[in-house]
This record gives C-alpha cells, structure tokens and sequence, in this order.
C-alpha cells in the first residue's frame, strides 16, 4: 500500500490526524517542523527557505531553498513528495493566517490534481480539496456547510447528489459562485464533474476526513 504524504506548513494546523491502516511519509514545509515537533511527530522530510521557521535546521533530509523564488514553500513540499511517486497527500497548516498564502494553497491543490494526484488541505475545522474530471463521495451522518466552485473556467456534467441542493448535469463557472453554502443532509452524499475542475470545501474534523477519504 502507497504511503500518504503528509505536509505541515506553517499556520497552526490544529488536529494531525493519520489516517489509520496506511503507511505516512511526513514533509515539514519551513516553518511547519515547528508544529511536527511539538507533537513529538518526526519529518521524513524538510523543506524550505526557512524564513519562517527562524532557523535552518540540520541533517541529511533538509532541502534548503532561497527566499527569492517562484515556489511557495507548500508548493516545493508536494512537487517533492510527487518526485517520490507519491499521490495521496493531506496538507496541515495551510488555511488561515494571510489570505495570499491561504489561495496560494488552494491553487496548490489545483497543481496536484492536474499532475494526476489527490490531495486535502486541512486546517481549522475545514477541508478542502480539488477535483479534476473525477468525483468525491462523503459518508451519511455528515452536518454543516459544503461549497463548490470552478477555480478556473468552466466546470461541465457538474452533479451534486445527497446534498440539500442538488444538481445534475450543470455548467458552474469562475465567474458565478452558485455552489457555496450547500448544506449536508445526512445521507451519504457526492460531488462529480465530467470536464473540467471543482473546488470543494466542507466542515469537518481531520479524523473523519482522513477516514472516509483515504481510510
């Protein structure tokens, strides 16, 4: 079985959970080592320019990056983690704080999708993750809000089943959020979309995620 990739980025991540009966292979993107050692969690791997962690640290499996540069620290952990092969990734530490960095790691997802992966950004009770002609199923028992959007362009063949407003067969665009604030019903529920990308964002702890995703 493929380990998952965990990545720990630098906002307080709250919750890290593993997803049990799956091996884990654990990336500290800067300042997220901070937040793995707190939780006396060890980092297969480290990456970063290390601004805001503080420090640099040592040993063999740190990767060092300078401050200039195109990628953002996430981004460089999950091009790392897809250079190993892997294609489940959960990412901590990645919501809240400045909103800048919060997009720029809801386009990270975007990336993984398009480059074949399936990835969770995880942090202050909500998960997000992005679709890419493909579909994504929640167990029943589920409460709270659940949104959909188009990042970019057009999303065709969008179905939303289970959900207090379904949908079938829609066109949603990144122009129009008609998506945002679904509601969970309680019966087992699920997104899909034929041609093109959606972004989905829902209420819930790490531990269920984590279950019902990559359980």
């Amino acid at each position: 079985m493929d380990p998952i990739c965990y990545i720990a980025g630098a906002q307080e991540p709250g919750e890290l959970a593993l997803a049990p009966g799956r091996p884990a292979f654990v990336i500290a993107a800067d300042g997220g080592l901070d937040h793995l050692e707190r939780r006396g969690i060890g980092a297969d791997l480290i990456v970063g320019d290390f601004d805001s962690l503080g420090r640099v640290p040592e040993g063999a499996n740190v990767v060092r990056h300078p401050e200039e540069k195109d990628d953002t620290d996430m981004l460089l952990a999950v091009k790392a983690g897809l250079r190993l092969g892997l294609r489940d990734f959960v990412l901590y530490g990645g919501l809240g704080g400045r909103l800048d960095h919060t997009l720029a790691n809801l386009q990270t997802l975007v990336y993984l999708a398009r480059q074949g992966g399936r990835g969770v950004l995880l942090g202050d009770g909500t998960a997000a993750a992005v679709l890419r002609c493909g579909r994504l199923d929640f167990p029943a028992g589920l409460a709270g809000v659940v949104s959909v959007f188009c990042p970019d362009g057009e999303a065709r063949g969008v179905d939303l089943e289970g959900l207090y407003y379904p949908l079938r067969d829609a066109v949603l665009t990144s122009a129009f959020p008609l998506g945002v604030s679904n509601r969970f019903t309680g019966r087992p529920a699920a997104v899909s979309v034929r041609e093109g990308t959606l972004l989905v964002m829902w209420d819930e702890p790490p531990a269920g995620v984590l279950a019902h995703l990559f359980g």
